[in-house]
Formats: C-alpha cells, sequence, structure tokens
C-alpha cells in the first residue's frame, strides 16, 4: 500500500510539473485567430491581470503567470490596452505587459490642419469625438507657459505622425502634439532667427506662410512679403484668416466669397491691419522657419500662378497686371479641359492684393 501511495505521489507531483511546465514554457492561444484586445485598468493587481488573461484565451494558467509575476516584483505591470494575435510564453505576455507595450493606432496629422480639421480626422479615425478633441484644443493652459497671449492651442498642435491607443481623450491627444511643438519649436529657435522673439507672432506668422504656400522654397519669401507689410502697416489681406474667421463662426461654406472679405472677425485681415489674434493653422517647421527668419525682399504682393506656386510683385500696378495673367492662365487651363471634369476653382483667392 505504501509503495502503491508514493507511486501515486510521484506521478501527481510530475504531472504537476509537466502542467507547470507546460503553462510556463509553451506558447498559448485561446481566442480566435484575429486576435484579441485586453484592456488592463489603472490599479489592478497581478491576480487580476491574471485572470483577465486567462479569461481572454492569452494564458493557460492564472496562477502559473502571477507566480511569474511575483518572482519579477521589480517590473511593474503596466495599465491599457493590449492586442495579443498569436500563441505566445507567459513570459512573453509578462514582459509586453511590465514594458507597457500598449495596443497603438496611428494618426497622422498633415501640415496645415487647423484643430477643426484635426478633430474630423481624428474623429473618423474613431480615436474620439469631435467635440472632445475640441474642447481640449481651445484650452491654452498647456502652451502658456510659452506664449502667454494663445487664444487656444491652434498653432500649437503639431503636424507628425502620431501612435495613440483606441480610446484617447481629447487632453491626452493635444497634450501629445504640444509636446511635440515644444520639440520642433526648440530645434528652430536654436537655429534660426533673433532670440527672445514673440512666440505667439512667429506661429501666427507662420501659420499664414503655412496656409499660403505649399511650395517649401517660397515660404521664406511669402513670410518676407508678409512682415514688409507689417512694417508699412498695410493689411496682410490673406484669404485664409477670412476662411478661418468664418469656420470659427461654423459658417465656412467651403467656398470664399467677395462678400465674405467684408466678415466681421479679428482674424479677418482685409478687415484689421496687423496679424490675427493667434495663428489659422498648424504650421511644419519648414513655416516656422521661414516666419523666424523672413527672406529680405522689396516685394509686397504675390497672386497664384496656377502651378502651386506664386508671382510676386513691388508694386500694385505689377501685382495688377500679375491678377491678370493669373486669370489669363486660369481660363486656358478651363479652355483645355473643357471635354473633361469641369475644374473646381480654388477657395482661395489671389493674395495679397
Amino acid at each position: 500500500m505504501r509503495r502503491a501511495f508514493w507511486v501515486i505521489v510521484i506521478l501527481g507531483l510530475l504531472g504537476a510539473g509537466a502542467w507547470i511546465y507546460v503553462a510556463w514554457r509553451l506558447p498559448y492561444q485561446g481566442f480566435a485567430s484575429p486576435g484579441v484586445y485586453v484592456d488592463i485598468p489603472h490599479g489592478a493587481s497581478r491576480r487580476t491581470i491574471a485572470r483577465l488573461l486567462e479569461e481572454n484565451g492569452v494564458i493557460r494558467s492564472r496562477f502559473v503567470f502571477e507566480v511569474l509575476a511575483r518572482l519579477h516584483p521589480e517590473r511593474t505591470l503596466q495599465a491599457g490596452e493590449y492586442y495579443f494575435d498569436h500563441a505566445e510564453r507567459q513570459a512573453e505576455v509578462f514582459d509586453t505587459i511590465a514594458s507597457g507595450r500598449v495596443f497603438t493606432v496611428q494618426l497622422v496629422i498633415p501640415e496645415g490642419f487647423d484643430m477643426f480639421a484635426i478633430a474630423d480626422l481624428a474623429a473618423r479615425e474613431g480615436f474620439l469625438t469631435r467635440e472632445d478633441f475640441l474642447a481640449a484644443a481651445r484650452d491654452p493652459t498647456p502652451i502658456l507657459d510659452l506664449a502667454p497671449g494663445a487664444p487656444d492651442l491652434e498653432g500649437f498642435l503639431a503636424p507628425a505622425t502620431y501612435e495613440f491607443p483606441r480610446h484617447v481623450s481629447g487632453v491626452e491627444m493635444t497634450q501629445a502634439m504640444v509636446k511635440r511643438f515644444r520639440q520642433i519649436w526648440a530645434t528652430a529657435a536654436a537655429t534660426g532667427g533673433p532670440p527672445r522673439q514673440d512666440v505667439l507672432a512667429v506661429v501666427t506668422l507662420a501659420s499664414l506662410v503655412e496656409r499660403e504656400t505649399p511650395q517649401p522654397s517660397e515660404r521664406p519669401l511669402v513670410a518676407g512679403v508678409f512682415t514688409n507689410r507689417l512694417q508699412r502697416g498695410m493689411p496682410l489681406e490673406c484669404d485664409p484668416t477670412v476662411i478661418y474667421a468664418l469656420e470659427v463662426a461654423g459658417q465656412y461654406s467651403g467656398t470664399l466669397e467677395a462678400a465674405d472679405l467684408r466678415f466681421a472677425s479679428p482674424y479677418n485681415t482685409y478687415q484689421n491691419k496687423g496679424l490675427p489674434p493667434g495663428p489659422i493653422a498648424n504650421p511644419g517647421e519648414a513655416s516656422l522657419r521661414a516666419a523666424f527668419d523672413p527672406q529680405q525682399t522689396d516685394y509686397l504682393y504675390f497672386v497664384a500662378n496656377t502651378l502651386g506656386g506664386h508671382f510676386f510683385s513691388k508694386t500694385l500696378a505689377e501685382h495688377n497686371a500679375n491678377v491678370a495673367r493669373y486669370r489669363r492662365l486660369r481660363e486656358e487651363q478651363e479652355k483645355k479641359q473643357s471635354g473633361d471634369a469641369p475644374v473646381q476653382k480654388s477657395a482661395v483667392r489671389s493674395r495679397p492684393s
């Protein structure tokens, strides 16, 4: 009897050892092939995390995972949403969560997007609601130490490629963008322009430059034209500022009409001299550098050339001639494409005038 007892004990120990070895060392996937998301809440204990992993089919045994976690007290299991799409060993699962490799989705913010366009994009990609993003973007607190007069975060939501969790708040998203802006600003400030410039003024000018021309090579020249007009007390007459004024008021239809140039708003640079009260878009580094160090020039005017760039001029007479030239080029383009789909006219008029 005694011998049989010990045989049973030994077999039991061997079986338990084999089970622990399998649970610990061999990869496991008890979930559907497309993968499974596991959300680890803040403050969750090792036991709770082990249970969530077992219930979702990521690990074989919550007991073995909890033991593994307790053997490494120096590593804290991080909260967040994790995605598992293939079989992994317990140690690999543990390392993923202890390293905080949460599941993220890429969001690309193009240069020149304003906060309304970013809000629409983020909502369309399913990160959060438009209203959640705009509520955070309208609070200038995160940037007031650098730009005390900023009315909101417009201009400071840096264009870049971001990695966000599937579920992110507007505050978390804007904080990441402001952090990236500070990095870009520090680089631009260290390599160009005089020190101690008014940050808000520079970013505002950069946003106008960004919206006026898609050509990086033109940006210092456009910044130079705007600087000349500011120094001479001339209104900037920048069409994108009117578009932005209409957007802020929720009245932009997608096309800028002549009557819109009389729209009452501090952002309307046809009705008000000087820079608008804040940026009208979020400029990239090239536009920030251009605003830091505008090109020295005698030009006071520019108008589109139908090729993505502009014709520049020093006098109003030259500018009017360039406007007429632009209109002829547009007519020629429309005639050439008359047999195709209609040419969509730009929502931005020739500027400044």
